[in-house]
């Protein structure tokens, strides 16, 4: 489920990605995750089909879209109950608007990322931990292998 936007850079360059997350106060936000699940329910019409769409339980996804609701100041996704053209859910003019104005954001911020970043990004010298390295990790100590605690 990575809605991860990769820029290219040019011939012998990588790419650069930028994720970004709003936060409106402690617990409230929205970011690449939520966003990616408003675009499948306006896909697919189903909250249900869109957690497939996503490999997510459909109860992960109701929280997420019930932690996307408290975040912002009006609802983003209307319901309807089953009957025999079945139920479903649909964005509201707030959840297209917030699809539109978050990946527009993402869009600047990913092109500003490469003016600013694009001469530390040349495999020429890559300087990237080996894979499976972390920043605690044995192999990025100063020499010394620790076990694990």
């Amino acid at each position: 489920m990575s809605a991860r936007r990769r820029v290219p850079l040019g011939e012998g360059m990588t790419s650069i990605s930028v994720r970004i997350r709003v936060d409106f106060g402690p617990g409230l936000a929205i970011g690449p995750g939520k966003i990616a699940l408003l675009e499948a329910i306006h896909r697919s019409g189903s909250l249900a089909r869109a957690a497939r769409e996503l490999d997510m339980s459909y109860r992960r996804a109701w929280l997420l879209l019930q932690s996307l609701n408290a975040s912002v100041n009006a609802p983003v996704t209307v319901a309807s109950k089953g009957g025999s053209g079945g139920g479903g859910a649909h964005l509201t003019p707030v959840g297209v608007d917030l699809i539109k104005r978050y990946r527009d954001f993402e869009r600047r911020v990913s092109q500003e990322a490469v003016i600013e970043f694009q001469a530390f990004s040349t495999t020429e010298h890559p300087r990237a931990p080996p894979k499976g390295a972390g920043v605690n990790s044995p192999r990025l100590s100063t020499g010394s292998r620790r076990s694990p605690r």
